[in-house]
């Protein structure tokens, strides 16, 4: 019985040194769970942010805070039930610090309660629907809402001779907040909305639609569409000679995307929208940035790509406010408040309701060198989520 406990004794100890190692590494290792659609409809918004986070860590190294830092990438296809299971996988098997990404506002919506019973971070890096960060006192926004975006659309179409306006959105919840905000603000203003149509998200039919804004001969269509439907719209907007009729496109900066503008064609010239970044943006920092993120990638950064490299920079300063310390309420506490000049201009983080200010910028989409780019001309600063301006959360 003797020689059993001698024996198993060295075997406990060394397990015990293992399992010491583990943790020590563990404990100078912050994690960070990136959840985005790789694959599928949404597959270029987790191209951009996965890409975006690289090159910030190239550019600014992978340790912060006497931590290193390591990010572990998981597709969810931006399909809510997915990104429950992998944050959840993520959180309990990984160990994460920080969950991350959230392609679609559904994904962010399904992460929220794991990051609140964890008391974890959440950086919505793409998703745009207001509501987002009601839903959990550890969620931080790095990207927009579209209420930004749209009330701005709606102020300075109001105020730029437009006067009548038919509205045509897709039928989901962006949808929804674009044509709300932009109505709002517009017919505020004294414009006036003679049409309001949804179209299904998967597979939209826009033929009934276009013509019944022929039909109603408005001096505007304000419209709001994900990814490339918006040149599928404009397309057969020109096509059914809406354009030669003298009917203005206007609506949200993800209208015409810089990533997907130039294969759009020439139908997108004039549209007029509201965003807070193009690829044209004129700052030496964004030169720089846009020609490093070139080079790499072979493809233009667009939006979605600052919601990415911004999360990462709110993360690392974050880190070094805490000292690399990585628990949720100190990280959220060290979020709040931070401000900084980013590619897209000078932004911060509201430390009352956890989303981004910024510049929104009003834009028209040109042939600039042989390319389709939005150029901005004109400049509404420091923009709040209007939704949940001045309100405590």
């Amino acid at each position: 019985m003797k020689f059993r406990i001698n024996s198993v004794l060295p075997a406990v100890a060394a397990a015990a040194l293992i399992v010491g190692a583990g943790a020590a590494s563990a404990e100078d290792t912050v994690k960070i769970g990136l959840i985005v659609p790789l694959t599928g409809g949404q597959a270029s918004t987790g191209k951009q942010i996965d890409n975006a986070i690289k090159m910030y860590q190239q550019q600014n190294g992978a340790t912060v805070g006497g931590k290193k830092v390591e990010v572990i990438v998981k597709d969810d296809a931006a399909v809510p039930d997915n990104t429950k299971r992998l944050a959840q996988e993520l959180i309990v098997n990984d160990k994460v610090n920080i969950i991350a990404g959230f392609g679609v506002t559904p994904a962010a919506l399904a992460a929220a309660p794991l990051a609140t019973q964890a008391k974890i971070p959440e950086v919505v890096m793409a998703a745009g629907t207001s509501i987002i960060t009601e839903k959990s006192p550890y969620i931080v926004r790095t990207s927009f809402t579209l209420a930004q975006s749209s009330t701005i659309m709606g102020d300075w179409a109001a105020k730029n001779g437009i006067k009548k306006v038919a509205a045509l959105v897709s039928d989901y919840a962006p949808g929804a907040d674009a044509l709300n905000f932009f109505k709002q603000h517009f017919t505020a203003g004294g414009g006036e909305i003679v049409e309001e149509s949804k179209v299904p998200l998967a597979n939209p039919d826009f033929a009934p639609f276009l013509q019944r804004i022929r039909d109603l001969n408005p001096d505007t269509a304000f419209i709001y569409f994900p990814g490339t439907q918006a040149g599928i719209f404009a397309k057969q907007f020109a096509e059914r000679g809406l354009a030669k009729s003298g009917i203005r496109i206007i609506g949200p900066g993800d209208l015409t995307d810089d990533d997907e503008l130039n294969n759009m064609g020439d139908q997108m010239l004039g549209i007029v929208t509201a965003h807070q970044y193009s690829a044209l943006h004129d700052s030496p920092m964004n030169r720089e940035f846009v020609a490093a993120f070139k080079k790499a990638n072979n493809f233009r950064p667009n939006f979605i790509t600052l919601g990415g490299y911004d999360g990462m920079h709110v993360i690392y300063e974050a880190l070094k406010k805490t000292g690399g310390a990585t628990d949720g309420d100190k990280l959220i506490a060290a979020m709040k408040g931070t401000s900084w000049e980013s590619p897209r201009g000078p932004i911060s983080i509201d430390p009352d309701t956890r989303d981004i200010i910024q510049n929104v910028y009003i834009r028209k989409v040109e042939r600039v060198d042989g390319e389709l780019y939005n150029v901005e001309f004109a400049t509404f600063d420091a923009v709040k989520d209007p939704v949940k301006a001045g309100s405590k959360m």
